[in-house]
């Protein structure tokens, strides 16, 4: 007998990918709870290991050596990954407010999202200093510092406020860089480095071995320290003291005390004077037993501790097993953090301090100690198990949250029609959203018909188009987005105007409210797509899905003489392509934990770009025939334009605009499932395969989703199309080919 899917009763999402997170998440992947929907909500896609970050800005890693890969270990985790920035909290709601996105519901909240350096009582900080926090932000700002300073015609001088560990770090590993780059460049330029510091020691709360050692190095490295220096204003030209000194540079970098973000407060939650969320010995807000918080951003009461990051990821294993123990309602356990801890300070080359207690050794011996800690450190995230290691857990029905109204049966599901979404869940789900308005639909969400009443004015041709397919992203608001403009793309390849959709929707076996909320966050995004498209969602049908699934009917209004078909191709048209190709392979590369976070992230921007604005352009250029490039690929979908139109086409290799990373996961070996069927479209329409052995051939045949239009063009207009198509946002669009006689001797296609 077959065993009903286990289903979703709890939502626990993790905001932040700190050092305390990646430990949960994997120790959550390798044993998940049954039941539990785990979301990661991340402003980065990549974040970046503190203990490596010197060595990064210094040049002894590489970015990729110095990051875990927040996407990559969300999807080894099984976990939505939402990638958006949140900025406020509903504690009463339990609900997540964001940035760019709708809010998201959870039942257990855990916050790891770090901290700020503290400028917000220094005028002109915020403004004018570069924060060393979130190093995300900071690494973009330090390459753009490299790139003004290299024009200088003089000596950069550079201030660095903050002389902890990280300050003192800093400053040696961008001395050192510098130098390195300039002297590469042949420029004899040195950079003049200033430290500034409100104390009278650098290292306040390291031994006085490591402070006398690193107050030797920085007098050797020519760095000039100024103690008992608080700085009372930053400026755009450098910076003033509290007692008068000033100075200009042409740079100011902030490292001071660390500062919490203002929601958290303003959210009800608790928090010391410094804005950080107050927890207890189990990590478990004081005022919100739902809400969990580690790192930098938590403040443990009976355990004050300095913002450093070897307490977070010491905070990951017992922060994780209170949490798993939270879900099953069981009390949490006490975490005691030490008091001591080992620090290996870097001095920008290959040399470090370790410093414990109240001793401290230096030496090149030190820094090979500490590469060797760092990089152990983060092969535990970069190098993960196999998917087949992750251990299984028991299908049991966990308890379901306190107060949910609705719990799910544990019987057998229904087919059929009663496999729908209950009526209360559709309702509750439709109540967010808020169609386009139209004229020529009389009937669609609002009237709750039976059926959707269209109008088709004289004169109009009704155009109809219908696409569905599971999940392509775990985001259900971002794969609403995706799902919504990829399947318009066929009304605008055919030069139609869009004017309503029916949605089919697969939702997952869940509790009411949660599949009420999987509904919701999916319609939300489709329907932000159709807006911008003036479309109306007029209606549609769900169903329990053993995944997410989502789908659109789209109907189309256009004049019935000036239809764009595929039969309009005519020799020496040039064949223009709006988007770059990949996706296919991108995410086949992501099942299989091969692709980077920014790889996809890349590929998911043109994804959301509508064919809207393409349609237009490439009609006012000329075009007689498109087709949007989808699952059949480039050349699945070009052969029926050449045999509608009794062509040929002679594709360019070199110009196919391939998505990051796209051509290096084909070396790979890597190739979407489709991708088999899709060459036998080629064995059939061209005689040989002389490209087969380059990568960019593969890129004929990779199926894509949401994909850019295809058209022939008049070679008197290629110039002026594709400037309009770059200047509308189509920075990718290009010419991949030239359409040839129909005479073609059996070969459809040949390679340029």
């Amino acid at each position: 007998m077959e065993l009903p899917p286990t289903p979703i009763v709890q939502d626990l999402v993790l905001v932040g990918g700190g050092h305390s997170h990646i430990a949960v998440l994997k120790r959550l992947g390798m044993k998940p709870v049954p039941g539990v929907q785990l979301t990661l909500v991340c402003r980065d896609v990549h974040t970046p290991y503190s203990g490596m970050l010197p060595g990064l800005i210094a040049g002894h890693y590489s970015y990729d050596e110095a990051h875990i890969d927040l996407r990559k270990l969300a999807v080894f985790c099984s976990a939505r990954f939402i990638h958006d920035e949140v900025v406020n909290l509903d504690p009463v709601r339990k609900e997540l407010v964001f940035k760019d996105r709708p809010p998201i519901r959870y039942d257990l909240l855990s916050l790891n999202t770090g901290s700020t350096p503290g400028a917000r009582d220094v005028p002109g900080a915020e403004r004018f200093a570069v924060p060393v926090k979130p190093i995300a932000g900071f690494l973009p700002r330090w390459q753009a510092l490299q790139e003004r300073v290299e024009l200088l015609g003089e000596d950069p001088r550079i201030a660095v406020v903050g002389a902890g560990a990280g300050g003192v770090e800093l400053t040696l590993a961008m001395q050192y860089r510098l130098r390195n780059r300039f002297a590469a460049l042949g420029k004899r330029l040195a950079p003049l480095m200033h430290l500034f510091t409100a104390s009278e020691e650098i290292l306040p709360t390291h031994s006085p071995g490591a402070r006398k050692r690193f107050d030797r190095i920085l007098a050797e490295r020519g760095v000039e320290v100024h103690r008992g220096s608080p700085v009372a204003e930053v400026t755009e030209n450098g910076l003033r003291t509290e007692n008068g000194w000033t100075g200009e540079f042409h740079e100011v970098v902030w490292v001071t005390n660390a500062s919490a973000a203002s929601w958290l407060g303003d959210a009800g939650l608790a928090t010391n004077d410094w804005g950080f969320v107050r927890v207890d010995e189990c990590l478990q807000s004081v005022s919100h037993p739902c809400v969990y918080a580690a790192g930098d951003v938590a403040a443990v009461d009976a355990h004050p501790r300095e913002k450093a990051g070897v307490f977070a990821v010491r905070q990951g294993p017992p922060l994780e097993n209170n949490i798993r123990r939270a879900l099953w309602s069981k009390p949490g356990t006490p975490f005691r953090p030490q008091t001591q801890f080992l620090s290996l300070i870097s001095t920008g080359d290959q040399y470090a301090v370790a410093s414990r207690s109240g001793w401290s050794v230096e030496g090149e011996w030190v820094w090979k100690w500490k590469d060797w800690i760092d990089r152990r450190f983060m092969d535990k995230y970069q190098d993960l198990p196999d998917m087949t290691a992750k251990a299984s857990a028991a299908q049991e029905v966990p308890a379901v949250p306190k107060g949910d109204p609705d719990p799910p049966s544990k019987d057998m599901r229904c087919k059929g029609c009663a496999s729908k979404i209950g009526a209360t869940a559709l309702l509750g789900a439709l109540e967010s959203i808020e169609p386009f308005w139209r004229e020529d639909v009389s009937a669609g969400l609002d009237s709750r018909d039976d059926a959707a009443i269209l109008d088709v004015p004289p004169g109009k041709a009704l155009v109809q188009s219908v696409d569905f397919f599971p999940a392509i992203v775990d985001d259900p608001y971002l794969f609403g987005r995706i799902a919504a403009n990829h399947a318009l793309g066929d009304i605008f390849a055919m030069g139609a105007a869009p004017q309503s959709a029916l949605a089919i929707a697969g939702i997952p076996f869940a509790a009411s409210r949660k599949s009420e909320d999987l509904l919701r966050q999916m319609l939300l995004g489709a329907n932000a797509m159709f807006l911008t498209a003036e479309t109306n969602l007029a209606g549609g049908h769900t169903s329990e899905c053993p995944e997410l699934a989502l789908g659109f009917v789209i109907n189309g209004l256009a004049d019935k003489d000036d239809v764009m078909r595929k039969g309009g191709l005519r020799e020496g048209d040039a064949l223009v392509l709006t988007k770059a190709l990949g996706t296919g392979v991108l995410f086949a590369a992501e099942m299989r934990l091969a692709a980077r976070g920014r790889w996809i992230e890349a590929a998911i921007e043109p994804m959301l770009q509508p064919a809207q604005a393409a349609s237009r352009i490439l009609r006012d250029h000329g075009a007689r025939a498109c087709t949007d490039v989808t699952g059949f690929g480039l050349v699945g979908h070009l052969v029926e334009m050449l045999e509608a139109s009794g062509a040929s086409a002679e594709i360019d290799l070199n110009a196919l605009p391939p998505l990051e990373g796209a051509l290096e996961c084909f070396e790979r070996g890597i190739f979407s499932s489709l991708d088999p069927e899709n060459r036998r479209i080629w064995d059939r329409a061209a005689n040989g395969h002389e490209g087969s052995a380059r990568s960019a051939f593969a890129l004929l045949f990779d199926p894509q989703t949401a994909g850019g239009l295809l058209a022939g063009i008049p070679q008197r207009n290629l110039e002026d199309c594709l400037a309009a198509l770059r200047q509308a946002g189509y920075a990718r669009a290009a010419k991949v080919g030239t359409v040839g006689r129909g005479d073609h001797g059996g070969n459809l296609l040949t390679l340029a």
